[in-house]
């Protein structure tokens, strides 16, 4: 039987290395950003494995914990962003600074810039930066969520995962036609305009889309009602369109952690993901879309402000902060200490 080209694509990744060298590299940035803070600023940046602000995801504008860049002199905030780019694909990195940029197309338009301020972004550090028995750091602020948990040399949970963009597309001043999130809509429009096409009507489950992402803010990612067309039901074409959406998610970061997360993917069956609509299907109409396999689920919703304001998130169902491999990591660890 003729292998399927998106299965093909998925089989060429490498097998998973001993270590993963996007790991290493948080690392030795995280060390060096803790170095180049003051006492006081390390107080505020630096939390216990197990403070409940690893947890608190938030991707609303608030108070947030964490030292922020704007307490930050120029070499420390260097020092922050190399720890983000050890995390981040060029790709999810230009991402990342267009929607820091965003804020200041917000305070232009509503006249609030102490409200809307791209220093307001905060880096924490969980742990000790290398605890081969888990350690973490996020960076977070508007429309811009990255959490990661580590455990040992080689995994890693890089979720939850949002991005959001407001305006989605720019539309007037300095920045005008800037659309953060473009691959975000258009790939999730083409796969979706393949689907119509070849009458696959069950891929939109509601003519209306809901006003927010499903899971919102909250810290504990459920599987959703499955909706939408089936891969398995779909042609080697669609499948193909369905693979570069999720990649598009996975590939925020860089290729090491985009393939370990890809492979994670494919072990749990890439048949029985499934890609639902709801919402509008023309130009300037509000939509909202989800992929969601056994292992994972994508949610993207473009409802707000005219339809003009997309949150994008990326959860893992069992991984989020790390739940899965630090409870593999612990299970490990008794077994070799004869524990029961």
């Amino acid at each position: 039987m003729k292998t399927p080209i998106f299965l093909t694509l998925l089989f060429a990744l490498p097998l998973a290395a001993q270590e993963l060298p996007s790991i290493a590299a948080m690392q030795v940035a995280a060390k060096e950003f803790v170095t180049a803070l003051d006492a006081a600023q390390r107080d505020k940046a630096q939390f216990a494995f197990a403070a409940d602000a690893r947890e608190n995801f938030r991707f609303t504008p608030q108070v947030r914990s964490g030292l922020p860049l704007k307490e930050m002199n120029p070499d420390q905030r260097a020092a922050a962003m190399k720890l983000v780019d050890a995390a981040l694909s060029d790709k999810g990195h230009l991402k990342a600074a267009q929607i820091m940029t965003l804020e200041g197309v917000l305070a232009d338009i509503e006249k609030n810039p102490e409200f809307r301020d791209s220093g307001k972004y905060y880096i924490s550090l969980f742990g000790t930066p290398g605890d081969a028995t888990g350690w973490g750091w996020k960076f977070e602020g508007h429309h811009l969520s990255l959490n990661y948990t580590i455990v040992g040399n080689n995994q890693i949970s890089v979720t939850p995962s949002f991005f959001g963009a407001n305006p989605a597309t720019v539309r007037d001043g300095p920045r005008q036609g800037l659309r953060v999130l473009k691959a975000e809509d258009e790939l999730a429009h083409a796969l979706l305009g393949a689907l119509l096409e070849a009458g696959r009507k069950d891929v939109i489950f509601s003519d209306k889309a809901p006003a927010e992402i499903l899971t919102a803010e909250n810290r504990q990612a459920t599987a959703l009602a499955p909706v939408g067309s089936l891969a398995s039901d779909m042609t080697d074409a669609q499948r193909k369109a369905l693979l570069e959406l999720i990649s598009e998610y996975t590939g925020r970061h860089r290729q090491d952690l985009a393939d370990a997360d890809m492979r994670k993917i494919q072990a749990a069956g890439l048949d029985k993901i499934r890609f639902g609509w709801a919402g509008g299907t023309h130009p300037g109409e509000a939509w909202y879309y989800r992929v969601q396999g056994p292992t994972f689920l994508l949610e993207a919703a473009n409802t707000q402000n005219d339809a003009n304001h997309i949150h994008a998130t990326w959860r893992d169902s069992a991984d989020d902060f790390g739940h899965d491999i630090l409870a593999e990591h612990y299970h490990q660890h008794a077994k070799d200490h004869g524990d029961h």
